[in-house]
């Protein structure tokens, strides 16, 4: 019997749809049951054959007791695996139910052990070797040292991967002190009048500033493998089919290997793509002098971030982007918002447009646009994205696609024992999901594979000031699957800790379905978006209904509170919004 909501104890089996022998596939509707006077219709999570019903129409069932069986045909109940562990005094009855019908029992499922350090590895052997330091290699590494496994990982640089070094940690240091600079600006209408509104930024400060975040981070992620007692290689690890990896002159041996060697920066071949006057958002962590106009070509999350920092220290910005609108990915209502705020900011963003060629000439650079347009500029950052960084790996026959190692659901590669989670991959080139990923890999390594990867309620942000967010679905692509959804939306303009912020821009949205209220999407441009996100993930990755997060209570004053409105607002009871006109 399945807990369909927080308060939910037992159900009411009303009518069963399938009948034993039935074949069932993914998605049918096996039966309607009733809890707390609501009729719904429950879905079958897996397919194969109904085998057994064991609780019948008009029987009123405790949630999580079993009520039937979905197996193979002419599989026997007793070896299926489909039932779940369950609490005892369930069991017992289901147990007494079974025996009563004559049927096997099933045996319970065997708990996964933490394994023992494997005692008979040579001295240049390991239960996983891991290649790559970045969030995936790193995490994989300590989670299989946890699990007892003898662990060595390889890395050619510096530890914590991109993420560390040249993506996350970096740039929000810099869009930290945007966010700085924006507080000066509403200074005096706060009532703080500082001595003098004039400033200057000391690039060479700023740099090594970041150089001293990165740093302190990297050194961390070493001591804790270190701590962990994982065995540390430096230099480029070439691996091999045999599961050797090549370290220099050194060969060391894995029983599994896991790739976590992430990704690079991507690059597009067009006349004058090559000159020192182009930078990638690796090389313009580092510019010590400012520039006076910078061209970013490329309007995804990376390059609205650095392009928001450059403008911030006012310098001219111009950002060309090819599809329609800035972060494409993210909710075409979002992205219109923001598109309009970072305007307000300053910022130039040419959208539906590309670079087709770029002329290096006095020390600056003309950029010709698809379009006819040409645009004038002291640097370029190319900002188009990044792709798996495969250096290493050249003699590994995997199988691919686009590109990408092909993994399964538990992260392995085409060879068995060979995982690759994290940006490798492509699957979703976020450094928490490579957290996830490689923590997944390192599990299925020690135990075998046992546990797959659900990302699909992975949250994603763009740290701008106001930062966006989003979880699950857009508008577009829940009304392509669902067709007619509900939205709900609410504005931090009426948020009372939001105005008396200064930041009273923009809004949430909550996209849900019709039938259960189901949540398919949460949407947010405003203040502490990609804090709030993650309160959207946990709601989604548990199922949470509309109708059950709003029997909680968000703090006042608070900035989530728009949220909860949001929420809200999906069935037309957000007491600080207008009537919903029918």
């Amino acid at each position: 019997m399945p807990k369909l909501g927080v308060d939910m104890q037992e159900g009411e089996i009303i009518e069963w749809k399938k009948a034993e022998g039935d074949v069932v596939n993914e998605g049918d509707i096996l039966l309607e049951i009733m809890s707390d006077k609501t009729n719904m219709e429950i879905e079958a999570e897996d397919s194969g054959v109904l085998l057994k019903i064991v609780k019948g129409d008009g029987e009123v069932v405790p949630v999580t007791e079993v009520i039937a069986y979905i197996g193979a045909e002419g599989e026997v109940v007793g070896e299926t695996a489909a039932a779940a562990p369950a609490p005892a005094a369930e069991v017992a009855q289901a147990t007494a139910d079974l025996k009563e019908a004559g049927l096997e029992v099933p045996a319970a499922p065997a708990a996964h052990a933490k394994k023992a350090p494997t005692a008979d590895l040579a001295d240049n052997e390991y239960d996983i070797v891991v290649v790559g330091g970045g969030p995936a290699g790193y995490y994989a590494a300590i989670r299989g040292a946890q699990l007892g496994g003898k662990i060595a990982i390889v890395e050619k640089s510096e530890f914590g991967g991109t993420c560390l070094n040249v993506g996350c940690i970096p740039t929000k240091t810099y869009l930290k002190n945007a966010e700085i600079l924006d507080g000066l600006k509403i200074a005096a209408g706060r009532g703080i009048n500082l001595a003098s509104t004039n400033y200057t930024i000391d690039m060479d400060k700023t740099v090594d500033f970041k150089n001293s975040v990165v740093k302190t981070l990297t050194g961390g992620v070493q001591g804790l493998l270190k701590a962990n007692k994982v065995t540390i290689f430096n230099g480029l690890g070439q691996v091999n089919p045999d599961k050797t990896v090549t370290i220099g002159s050194e060969t060391i041996k894995g029983r599994n290997i896991i790739l976590a060697t992430g990704s690079k920066v991507s690059r597009i071949n067009i006349p004058g793509i090559e000159s020192k006057l182009v930078l990638t958002s690796d090389d313009i962590l580092d510019l010590r002098e400012m520039p006076k106009s910078l061209v970013v070509m490329g309007g995804g999350v990376v390059g609205i971030e650095l392009g928001l920092v450059w403008a911030s220290y006012g310098v001219d910005v111009t950002v060309v982007e090819m599809a329609d609108r800035i972060i494409p990915a993210m909710d075409k209502e979002i992205s219109l918002e923001l598109q309009k705020i970072l305007t307000k900011k300053g910022m130039k963003i040419k959208t539906s447009v590309g670079v087709s060629e770029i002329v290096e000439a006095n020390n600056q650079l003309t950029l010709k646009l698809n379009n006819g347009e040409e645009l004038v500029a002291e640097k370029a950052l190319l900002s188009i994205g990044r792709v798996p960084q495969l250096n290493g790996l050249e003699n590994l026959n995997l199988e691919m696609d686009r590109n990408r190692i092909k993994v399964n659901e538990y992260q392995e590669t085409s060879i068995p024992g060979i995982y690759a989670p994290g940006d490798v991959n492509g699957t979703k080139m976020l450094a928490h999901a490579a957290y996830r990923m490689g923590e997944v890999a390192a599990e299925n390594a020690i135990w075998g594979n046992v546990r797959k990867a659900n990302l699909e309620f992975t949250p994603a942000a763009v740290y701008t000031h106001p930062e966006v967010a989003m979880c699950g679905l857009t508008e577009e692509q829940a009304r392509e699957k669902y067709g007619n959804v509900l939205i709900g939306r609410n504005s931090f303009t009426g948020n009372g800790r939001a105005i008396a912020s200064n930041e009273a821009h923009g809004f949430v949205k909550v996209i849900a379905d019709t039938k259960y209220h189901e949540i398919l999407g949460v949407h947010i441009v405003g203040p502490a978006a990609a804090e709030m996100i993650n309160e959207a993930a946990t709601i989604m990755e548990n199922e949470l209904t509309v109708d059950e997060l709003l029997r909680s209570i968000h703090g006042h004053p608070t900035f989530s509170e728009v949220m909860y409105e949001a929420f809200a607002d999906v069935l037309g009871e957000a007491i600080h919004n207008p009537p919903k006109r029918k």
